[in-house]
């Protein structure tokens, strides 16, 4: 026997070149054509074989433009570039072809020309083609999910933000930009926290932490700062983000705007306060107005004996402007009470009545040197009130702004309609409100007039009638600088 050392015979050597040739293009994935220089395929692997359908015996020796399908050779222009690497030696790579048969999917490859020379000389072409169809269909179908994610993000209008791990800004929706009036370039890879109010930004820096240590969401309610300098309530949902791996490399914060909510809830509460003064009207009004009508009756009385001494008038006259007081009281409770009935409800022109409001301010303003504009273009405002009730609003507010300006000043009315709304403005250039106030300044029975000049009940009825016409009243204040009242009303056609 021989000894493994043994020379090879010279001829086994090139075989097992051309076995470790035939089994590299039988693992290839892509399809493989060697073209010679009159364009006849030399050879070709399984994969395009396969692909193709064809068989070897067909292949080999035929010309590359009866090999390839016609429509790649017709729209491709495929045997010209095969002649232009032979002539010119250079390779032709990343070229794309599209490709359809009737009955067959589309198909979508990549290819490229490779000259195979020696010693300068072109000898034979490669073609080497990947079908990219399945990745082109995924990356498109990726493409659509980012699509339809990223629409669903910036479509949202609740605040959708994404932080790295020390908080900084990845991501910025267009709910976020409109409610901040931040675009995304001013807060990109800055602190989130940073736009939030002082005294919520360590509770948000907080919850932050406990959601990088534990990964469990949080939730809380903290304030964002507008670009404007407007205090916004927010409600957040922090979600931790993770990587393939599990672990945390940010957070997904989702905001909703509160505002429209506590301004819900304050007219609730409002309605609430205002029910609850209209149930304990009626029993006050029926248990008060007895001895109010006895002691009015005895100072009566006393007032028609003979030699009353001036101390027993005086009395006498400040027992009756103090009946005369509670009676007011009372009848303003009743207004809760018993609301307006249906039949006094009906189609009303507001033009005549606010000026006929204004009218009989008139004389009080020019005593005061107050200034009154009326800016209004509308020839006409129609709604569905009552005008007593809506005329006493007008009084109520016009009242309250020239008690604000005891020094002189301008009372501004304007009426406008918007939408399918009318729009009242009423406007002074007094005092103002303190901001702590105003929360309060619709509740019954609450007044910053000093005792004896105000019951407090004024600005209530004025909401409780605005609200029996379906409308809203809004109140701005600036210390110093004025007040605006602003009632809606919704309009007739």
């Amino acid at each position: 026997m021989a000894a493994n050392n043994e020379p090879q015979p010279r001829h086994a050597a090139p075989r097992r070149y051309k076995k470790l040739f035939d089994m590299l293009l039988a693992a290839m994935p892509s399809s493989f054509l060697l073209i010679d220089r009159n364009l006849r395929v030399s050879n070709a692997n399984n994969n395009f074989l396969q692909k193709n359908r064809k068989q070897r015996a067909k292949v080999i020796g035929a010309r590359v433009q009866d090999v390839l399908p016609q429509p790649i050779v017709e729209k491709t222009d495929i045997v010209k570039q095969i002649r232009w690497v032979q002539d010119n030696n250079k390779p032709i790579r990343g070229k794309r072809m599209t490709y359809r048969a009737p009955g067959i999917p589309i198909r979508v490859y990549y290819y490229s020309i490779l000259p195979f020379s020696w010693g300068g000389n072109v000898e034979r072409t490669i073609l080497l083609m990947d079908d990219v169809t399945e990745q082109i269909r995924l990356s498109e179908e990726v493409r659509r999910v980012e699509r339809h994610l990223a629409s669903v993000v910036e479509s949202a209008t609740d605040i959708v933000l994404s932080a790295d791990s020390d908080g900084r800004v990845l991501t910025w929706n267009a709910a976020a930009e409109k409610l901040s009036g931040f675009k995304y370039e001013d807060v990109q890879n800055e602190p989130f926290f940073s736009r939030c109010a002082d005294d919520h930004r360590g509770d948000m820096e907080g919850a932050f932490k406990i959601l990088k240590a534990k990964k469990t969401s949080r939730t809380g309610e903290w304030d964002l700062i507008s670009k404007s300098g407007q205090r916004i309530p927010i409600s957040w949902v922090f979600s931790p983000m993770e990587n393939e791996t599990g672990n945390a490399v940010g957070l997904v914060a989702v905001g909703r705007d509160l505002s429209e909510r506590r301004e819900l809830e304050k007219q609730l509460l409002q309605s609430q306060k205002l029910a609850a003064l209209g149930v304990m009207a009626g029993g006050i009004a029926h248990e008060i107005r007895n001895p109010l009508a006895i002691c009015s009756s005895a100072a009566q009385f006393l007032m028609r004996e003979e030699n009353v001494s001036p101390f027993a008038q005086e009395c006498i006259d400040k027992i009756l402007v103090s009946i005369q007081r509670a009676s007011g009281i009372i009848e303003n409770l009743l207004r809760f009470a018993r609301p307006a009935p249906t039949s006094d409800i009906d189609k009303l022109d507001l033009v005549p009545v606010i000026h006929e409001s204004v009218r009989l301010i008139d004389n009080l303003a020019k005593i005061q040197k107050v200034n009154i504009a009326i800016d209004s273009d509308e020839p006409a405002a129609l709604v569905q009130g009552n005008s007593n009730l809506l005329r006493q609003v007008f009084l109520n507010l016009f009242l309250n702004a020239l008690n604000a300006m005891p020094e002189g000043g301008t009372l501004s009315v304007s009426l406008s309609r918007m939408d399918r709304e009318i729009v009242l403005g009423v406007a002074d250039t007094g005092q103002g409100i303190p901001r702590e106030y105003i929360a309060n300044i619709f509740d019954p029975f609450f007044t910053t007039s000093p005792v004896g000049k105000g019951s407090g009940l004024g600005l209530s009825i004025c909401y409780s009638v605005v609200k029996q016409h379906f409308g809203t009243i809004e109140v701005q204040s600036s210390e110093q600088k004025g007040t605006l009242f602003t009632v809606r009303l919704p309009a007739l056609q």
